[in-house]
């Protein structure tokens, strides 16, 4: 239910604010808490991805918690308005933990319960907050639950009638002590309410705000150091804005850094990297961009400061919402992905992962697959992965594995004004032969192929498709085929930057 495009049938939307309280309570610091640990160096292209079903039977599943109090549970929340328990050794509780159905509207594909996150003291207060869709009029609302006493207190709704769709719902805390949330752009095609740029709404926003207090009539505060407090016409607890259906981010536990992915309107999908000190205010483009292209020239304003972000896909391939993951701060895996950033798409399913390569840039590869509908990531106290998957409702732990790439890529560049031919090589570089291959890569922005040989190639967006020409479709262990295509380019000649051999992530010689 993650929310792909605004017609999409089976995708939920995000995109909540941030909130800081103007003393900010420290982060109850724990033994199970994920450390820093240094960023691992295998390369992406020599790992693989795995996952393995814990528990079946959830209806909806779309977000998980993981109480940091010593009993080894998972808090996973259901698209009614239920909360259910796993435990690694009695498996899932058939009796909700929670229970808020009498006030959650679930109508549509993209309304109900859509996100969880455990106060920092949870363990002492039994405190949790709960995003959700409202009865009667679909309000995306934030409230507080105590455990203790079955209590639900909304604390925050922001109305969001008009459309099923794109509404958000994650919400966590940060290394500050705030609860950041976010919120979509109120649905529709194209950002109708022009919700995204306006900062008089809280739709298609990140919000931060201070939960451990109330603030005269508001039921928390504003964080004074938020960057529209106080500002006239502004809603003060928008921390960053922007945002089309920022269905999931993350805060990276280690630095504090925002990762925000942001589904599109149906030519780029998104992944944006906010370091700590680069958040407040920051301006996510939607509906002036949609990932680097201009999407509505009447949205863009002369002099605004847009983040561009980091890593963009089309969804031209089989993908339709990307699915906002966490940086991996675990153990068990931290010499292989350490560092490392996760995400998947919820039709396409690839693990697409993302490592800052030192350089100001990031390498990027795919990994491998998610089962099929992935919703949420989710972590334990101790940094290690889960997945819930929409339908048919499972929970799954990720692993990883150092293994071989089974092709090699090698290619040759030659560019003159505004073309550029390359030749490739691709050797497999596995034990058994390859019997029919399709090659899939991405251009660089601005490249359109004109020409290829030895291959059947066709261009979607920015994603390449070249499959073998039927007399080259074989390829043996060790062995190689080659083939090639010209592209007209406007200023970017950079080859691409990843390649698969029908899924696998090849190496590649540069």
């Amino acid at each position: 239910m993650p929310g792909r495009r605004w017609a999409a049938p089976v995708l939920l939307a995000l995109s909540l604010p941030l909130l800081a309280p103007l003393n900010p309570p420290p982060v109850a610091a724990t033994t199970g808490s994920p450390v820093a640990r240094a960023a691992a160096t295998v390369p992406l292209e020599e790992i693989d991805a795995t996952t393995t079903q814990v528990a079946f039977g959830l209806r909806r599943p779309t977000a998980i918690a993981a109480p940091d109090d010593g009993t080894r549970r998972l808090f996973i929340t259901e698209k009614r308005g239920t909360v259910r328990v796993y435990h690694p050794d009695t498996g899932l509780a058939q009796t909700p933990i929670i229970d808020i159905t009498a006030s959650v509207d679930e109508s549509g594909n993209e309304r109900g319960l859509l996100g969880i996150a455990l106060s920092p003291d949870f363990a002492q207060s039994q405190d949790l907050y709960l995003a959700y869709t409202a009865l009667p009029d679909g309000a995306v609302t934030l409230a507080r639950y105590r455990l203790d006493d079955a209590r639900l207190e909304p604390l925050l709704a922001q109305e969001h009638a008009e459309n099923s769709n794109h509404n958000g719902g994650q919400i966590t805390f940060g290394t500050d002590g705030h609860l950041y949330m976010s919120i979509g752009d109120g649905g529709g095609a194209g950002d109708p309410f022009d919700s995204g740029q306006r900062l008089d709404t809280l739709l298609g926003k990140v919000i931060r705000v201070d939960v451990s207090r109330s603030c005269g009539e508001l039921a928390y505060c504003v964080p004074a150091d938020n960057p529209f407090a106080g500002v006239e016409g502004a809603r003060g607890e928008i921390w960053l804005y922007g945002g089309r259906n920022p269905w999931r981010f993350s805060v990276d536990p280690a630095d504090g850094s925002l990762w925000v992915a942001d589904v599109g309107q149906g030519r780029w999908e998104e992944i944006n990297h906010l370091r700590k000190g680069r958040q407040a205010g920051a301006n996510l483009g939607w509906s002036c961009y949609e990932g680097l292209e201009v999407f509505d020239q009447a949205q863009c304003r002369a002099g605004a400061a847009y983040t561009a972000p980091v890593f963009t896909y089309s969804p031209h391939t089989g993908g339709c919402a990307v699915i906002g993951g966490q940086v991996y701060r675990g153990k068990q895996f931290a010499g292989l992905v350490g560092g490392t950033y996760l995400a998947t798409d919820y039709c396409y399913s690839t693990v697409w992962a993302l490592r800052e390569n030192g350089s100001g840039g990031y390498d990027q590869a795919e990994l491998g697959q998610t089962p099929t509908q992935v919703t949420a990531f989710g972590a334990t106290p101790e940094g290690e992965l889960y997945v819930v998957n929409d339908l048919p409702g499972g929970l799954h732990r990720v692993s990883f594995e150092r293994a071989e790439p089974t092709c090699r890529i090698a290619y040759t560049t030659r560019t003159w004004g505004g073309g550029m031919t390359v030749d490739l090589t691709v050797t497999n570089t596995g034990a058994t032969p390859i019997d029919g291959w399709t090659l899939r890569f991405p251009l660089a922005r601005g490249q359109s192929v004109i020409g290829d040989w030895n291959t059947d190639l066709t261009q979607s967006g920015d994603m390449i498709t070249a499959a073998d020409a039927g007399h080259n479709g074989s390829i043996a262990p060790g062995s190689s085929v080659t083939l090639g295509y010209l592209v007209a380019h406007t200023g970017d000649a950079s080859a691409p930057a990843r390649f698969s051999l029908n899924r696998d992530a090849c190496a590649v010689v540069r």
